[in-house]
């Protein structure tokens, strides 16, 4: 089973956290360029909904999604075009609530979006991250 790298529960949510770092200072080009690869083919969106999935799964398994379940992926380094065509081939990949069928009592996942860095800071103020090295 593939984890997500984080998830945080609230008093009315639950949000699963993914984090690529391809930016990173300390990154060789090599993993650089394997990165943008995973990206460009697909891969990438493949990894994000099967992280989501059993992720998901295992901590329902557990007795342990009661409330609205969110996933939020942060990539740092994207356009906001790319932001936006990652975020809808997430929402594709996976049964958000206005997709999910109709039959379904329960929602699934609530909603999800990818974010860059600056865009993370800018719509999750109460989540802000920021990056050790860019500190004095």
């Amino acid at each position: 089973m593939k984890a997500v790298d984080f998830i945080i529960e609230s008093n009315d949510k639950i949000i699963f956290i993914e984090f690529k770092d391809p930016d990173d200072p300390t990154a060789d080009l090599q993993r650089r360029h394997r990165f943008l690869v995973n990206v460009q083919s697909g891969k990438l969106d493949t990894d994000l909904k099967y992280k989501f999935r059993d992720s998901f799964l295992y901590e329902w398994a557990c007795n342990r999604v009661g409330k609205k379940v969110y996933y939020w992926v942060l990539i740092t380094g994207l356009t906001k075009a790319q932001l936006l065509t990652r975020t809808e081939a997430l929402k594709r990949a996976l049964p958000t609530d206005d997709c999910s069928p109709p039959e379904w009592q329960r929602s699934f996942l609530d909603g999800c979006a990818v974010f860059n860095l600056n865009t993370w800071n800018n719509e999750l103020p109460d989540y802000h991250i920021t990056r050790t090295s860019a500190l004095p």
